[in-house]
């Protein structure tokens, strides 16, 4: 068969069947009386098998090992290209991101574009500073996609940068709720920690709505950090985990000051008192416990907090009976 037929039935060019002779992929086995290239049907088989290995990556030097060297071994090969290609699709994939972002962000013109690759590559810098800069000054010099601020806060350690994240997150203008919320269902603990951190630190109703779900994660970083926020915002659904966090001893002063404020609702006050009390009348061994009951009690106002003072002035444990007296001479003189 004449190069012009091999060409039609192969698909591969002419020119290229010459390419792959000059190599000694392929040699025509013999010539016409006129001299041009005649390939039987063996070097058409090794055309195909030529072109069925260029398919995996192969080069066609590795496609000449392959199929000359009787001592080759594919596994090791194929797994290099595995390799290959995922490295490949990885960088393809954070090519495709990176123009996502920028696309999102809606360049102007190529100095916005710049500007937003420079800050995008800031975000991802080793330098702890750079990233805080970067945070600090994203909504300043060019729109950060929101995604990237998202990203860049669900993996930061260090406390300032991600400080300076939050807020930037906290002026986005929307859309980073629905991306923190997805990070409360991260396997690792240290993400969920700090989407809800974010979260927390967002003042719109969406992010309320959020942390209110967050009560009642399996993860109780969650929940305390959700309960903290919501206290702040006014919500009794924060309640019970913040009367949880007093007896369970973390985060207990920050938890007693949210009961503070809520208690300047009087429809909350009563709750409140109701709740901490409650804890004392099911009885705790623990005196550190009662202790901390009857700190947070104090800035509750109402009868129930006062009798339930009473009776811990009479406690057992010295120091729960001095705190408690003296919690009451405070009331009693207001």
């Amino acid at each position: 068969m004449l190069i012009g037929d091999v060409a039609r039935r192969s698909g591969v060019s002419a020119r290229m069947l010459r390419h792959y002779e000059s190599l000694g992929l392929v040699r025509p086995t013999g010539r016409s009386e006129a001299g041009y290239r005649e390939y039987s049907s063996e070097d058409i088989r090794r055309i195909f098998h030529i072109e069925s290995l260029r398919s995996l990556g192969l080069s066609l030097r590795e496609v000449g090992r392959a199929l000359d060297d009787p001592g080759f071994t594919p596994s090791e090969l194929v797994g290099d290209l595995i390799r290959q290609t995922r490295e490949r699709i990885a960088a393809e994939t954070e090519l495709l991101t990176r123009l996502s972002r920028i696309g999102a962000a809606a360049p102007a013109d190529w100095e916005d574009v710049l500007r937003i690759v420079a800050l995008l590559q800031a975000l991802g810098s080793d330098s702890a500073g750079k990233r805080q800069r970067a945070a600090l000054s994203s909504a300043e010099e060019a729109p950060v996609p929101v995604e990237a601020l998202v990203e860049a806060a669900l993996s930061e350690a260090d406390p300032n940068v991600a400080g300076a994240l939050q807020w930037a997150l906290a002026r986005s203008g929307g859309g980073a709720v629905a991306l923190l919320a997805e990070g409360l269902g991260s396997p690792a603990a240290e993400v969920r920690r700090r989407a809800v951190q974010s979260i927390a630190e967002i003042p719109d109703g969406e992010a309320t709505a959020v942390l209110r779900e967050a009560l009642t994660s399996s993860d109780v970083v969650v929940r305390r950090c959700a309960a903290l926020a919501l206290g702040a915002r006014g919500v009794a659904d924060a309640v019970p985990a913040l009367i949880d966090m007093i007896v369970e001893g973390t985060n207990d002063v920050d938890a007693a000051d949210a009961l503070s404020a809520l208690a300047s609702d009087p429809t909350l006050a009563d709750q409140i008192a109701t709740g901490l009390a409650g804890r004392l009348a099911h009885g705790t061994d623990d005196s550190s416990v009662r202790l901390r009951l009857a700190q947070a009690l104090a800035d509750i106002p109402g009868p129930t907090t006062s009798r339930a003072l009473a009776d811990l002035s009479h406690d057992e444990d010295r120091a729960v009976a001095l705190t408690a007296r003296y919690i009451r001479t405070l009331r009693d003189g207001r």
